[in-house]
């Protein structure tokens, strides 16, 4: 099998104090990227002085801010590459993110898409946690993988990704015509869009390769869209979940019994920003619709759990 080429794709707004590490932890790669596409979103800043230092080493591409889908999709459009890899611009790739991925579609396994663990930091460079071992079908798989650190995930298990996945947006590697065929990331969302995607590769998806070790870091601070504003936040994730339920009709079941569970805690999340707010009743209204979809045990405690936080602001109130 010919060696797969990877074209890399950072999308940046105003990242000037991040953009050349990210940059420099894909120049460096122990399996040399075939291109390394990043993407200014309208910056306002000295992103593109910072970028320049890289001269022809990078392809910089310039476009009107229109949000980080946006700018990936335009990457992925201009990209040359047979597999596409992504990178924010504020995290980095460990020096063999690309070599393991490479090596893992050379064993020919007819893989749909590759993805593997990763490990969320602070900004100071304190580990926060892994990925993999913090999720229910990530600690599955590193026990099927019995100490290796390639697993395929398939069946039942990819339910479970949907349902909960590890790693994100800079440990997925999916083929260029993939992606294309998707229609990309969804457009107007500023979280949950790589969840949109990654659900939708999924619902497509047999085989998926795993690498179960740290692929790259991704930094977790409090001026993410997900901390500074979380009231919008959970909104956002829930209105980017629910399109799903039509598109993915025909899915198989594990994929569809998967995606209720996901909304169904996203509305559970969103209802418990709501409660800190003050909002019961904006709360109840969150929750009751996976109720209403399907009544069940576990709805109907999410119901219940939503309505006593309602009782107690009242008596503290």
């Amino acid at each position: 099998m010919a060696s797969p080429t990877f074209s890399v794709i950072i999308p940046v707004y105003n990242g000037a104090g991040t953009i050349q590490q990210a940059i420099q932890s894909v120049l460096n790669q122990n399996y040399p990227a075939h291109e390394l596409i990043v993407v200014d979103d309208g910056s306002t800043d000295s992103t593109a002085d910072e970028v320049a230092v890289f001269g022809d080493r990078i392809r910089y591409l310039y476009q009107e801010n229109a949000g980080v889908s946006a700018a990936r999709n335009a990457g992925a459009q201009a990209a040359t590459g047979e597999w596409l890899a992504f990178l924010d611009a504020d995290d980095w790739y460990y020096p063999d993110r690309l070599r393991w991925h490479a090596e893992l579609i050379q064993k020919g396994s007819n893989l749909d898409f590759l993805t593997g663990d990763q490990e969320y930091r602070r900004v100071d460079g304190s580990l926060i946690r892994r990925s993999m071992e913090s999720t229910v079908v990530g600690a599955h798989l590193l026990q099927k993988a019995h100490g290796e650190w390639e697993v395929v995930m398939e069946g039942h298990e990819i339910g479970l990704f949907v349902e909960g996945h590890f790693g994100d947006t800079p440990t997925l590697s999916l083929r260029r015509n993939t992606f294309l065929e998707l229609g990309g990331y969804p457009i107007g969302f500023s979280v949950c869009e790589d969840v949109n995607l990654l659900i939708r590769l999924c619902a497509r998806s047999k085989r998926i390769g795993v690498i179960c070790r740290p692929m790259a870091v991704y930094y977790v601070h409090s001026s993410s869209a997900t901390r500074s504003n979380p009231l919008r936040a959970q909104k956002q994730t829930v209105a980017a979940l629910l399109p799903l339920r039509s598109s993915l009709a025909s899915a198989p079941k594990y994929i569809r019994t998967g995606l209720e569970s996901r909304l169904r805690r996203a509305r559970m999340d969103l209802a418990t920003v709501l409660l800190r707010s003050d909002n019961q009743w904006g709360a109840i209204r969150a929750v009751l619709p996976s109720f209403l979809v399907k009544p069940g045990s576990g709805t109907l405690r999410d119901l219940l759990s939503v309505a006593r936080g309602l009782r107690e602001g009242k008596n503290h109130g």
